[in-house]
């Protein structure tokens, strides 16, 4: 698997994590999603990741340390903004943003601006 490609799949693992953000994968997120996804270049890999985890019921927070990691790891990309965007379209399909989603679009964004200022620092001050 390419580095692009676990990227993807990490992006659907995150929306997962937006997704049981209230305790349930609700159908308006699923369809929301799905429209997302309809011409998307790597909808396959979002969508497989997804589902896997909604399958397995896995443990929100150990998906969402996998995902900064993964992150973290990665470095900073463009495609990041992507993925706040596409969360804040699911996280809206279903009775409006909740608190509980927020925290996790918010999170998501400060700890990945945290992480890579904390990598230039380290550099400028070497």
């Amino acid at each position: 698997m390419t580095e692009e490609e676990r990227l993807y799949d990490i992006f659907g693992e995150l929306l997962y994590v937006l997704a049981m953000a209230d305790g349930v994968v609700q159908d308006e997120e699923v369809a929301a999603l799905d429209k997302l996804l309809e011409n998307h270049k790597w909808a396959q890999s979002i969508k497989w990741s997804f589902d896997y985890e909604v399958a397995h019921h896995s443990d929100v927070e150990a998906v969402y340390n996998k995902v900064l990691h993964f992150c973290h790891h990665h470095g900073p990309s463009p495609v990041y903004a992507d993925f706040i965007s596409a969360m804040t379209k699911i996280a809206k399909a279903a009775n409006g943003v909740e608190d509980s989603e927020k925290k996790i679009i918010s999170s998501f964004s400060s700890d990945l601006i945290a992480r890579f200022q904390k990598d230039i620092d380290e550099k400028l001050w070497k």
